[in-house]
């Protein structure tokens, strides 16, 4: 059982884990031994509720593909162990940060201030341009 946060939690039977062998380097046991770890997570098959649903599917994530499968693959560790725990973190993450609602951007107007320093700075500016003109007698 996965414990999202106390109220929401997801069953083993929902994560789909299975053990692929790495990539990279890794020495003469990086070909027998499968210690990354594949795990596949069915959004719209899950017990989650329906707001986690929603969001989830709504972010534009590339472990998510069309069908809304999650799809993360952990091979950071030596251990197939280390692998497992580190995929369901990543998971439990991941829905996580799609209950973050991101605060909505209120467009603010320049100060008077700010307006008059950068008419300043454009007028000396063109001074300076000017000056670089040729020389009328």
């Amino acid at each position: 059982m996965l414990v999202i946060t106390p109220n929401v939690s997801i069953p083993d039977a929902e994560i789909d884990l299975s053990a692929i062998r790495a990539q990279g380097a890794g020495g003469q046991n990086v070909n027998k031994l499968s210690s990354a770890i594949h795990l596949r997570f069915d959004i719209s098959a899950s017990s989650l509720p329906d707001f986690y649903k929603e969001r989830l599917l709504g972010l534009r994530d590339r472990r998510i593909n069309k069908e809304g499968i999650i799809i993360i693959k952990a091979q950071q560790f030596r251990t197939q162990e280390k692998n497992r725990e580190d995929a369901l973190k990543r998971l439990k993450d991941l829905i996580k940060s799609a209950t973050i609602q991101q605060k909505t951007r209120r467009p603010t107007k320049p100060t008077r201030g700010s307006q008059t320093r950068r008419m300043d700075s454009k007028t000396r500016h063109g001074r300076t341009k000017a000056l670089r003109g040729p020389v009328v007698d």
